[in-house]
């Protein structure tokens, strides 16, 4: 019986003070610049700056003459994706598109391919 009876005590004892730990509230504080981090990775996301999409690079070489014969090429046979001239010392690179996923890009690629034989996909 004295063992029952330690038991609900030590038992009783636990019990008032265990609760007191579920039953705590804490407050978290959010770091003031958290909000407008959110917008601007939503304007980044929107202007596509964030290097998620896909692109095709169709030339790279060192002149921009080359470039821009590729680019304007480019843009009367397939106007319907946005390309661009990129430079990085010391090259120049022809790219097309700002695709959403990998299947968009190969499909694209698909039809570049015939007329742009040193096409391939990357993500920027």
């Amino acid at each position: 019986m004295k063992k029952n009876m330690r038991f609900l005590v030590l038992g009783g004892i636990a019990l008032l003070f265990f609760p007191i730990g579920i039953f705590a509230q804490s407050s978290i504080q959010q770091d003031p610049l958290i909000p407008e981090l959110l917008v601007l990775k939503a304007k980044m996301t929107e202007n596509n700056e964030l290097g998620e999409r896909y692109k095709i690079q169709l030339f790279y070489g060192e002149t921009l003459e080359a470039a821009n014969k590729i680019k304007a090429e480019f843009e009367r046979e397939h106007a319907k994706w946005p390309s661009s001239i990129e430079y990085e010392a010391p090259n120049y690179k022809v790219w097309v598109g700002d695709f959403r996923n990998k299947l968009e890009a190969e499909r694209a690629y698909v039809i570049l391919k015939k007329d742009f034989k040193s096409a391939f996909i990357f993500r920027p």
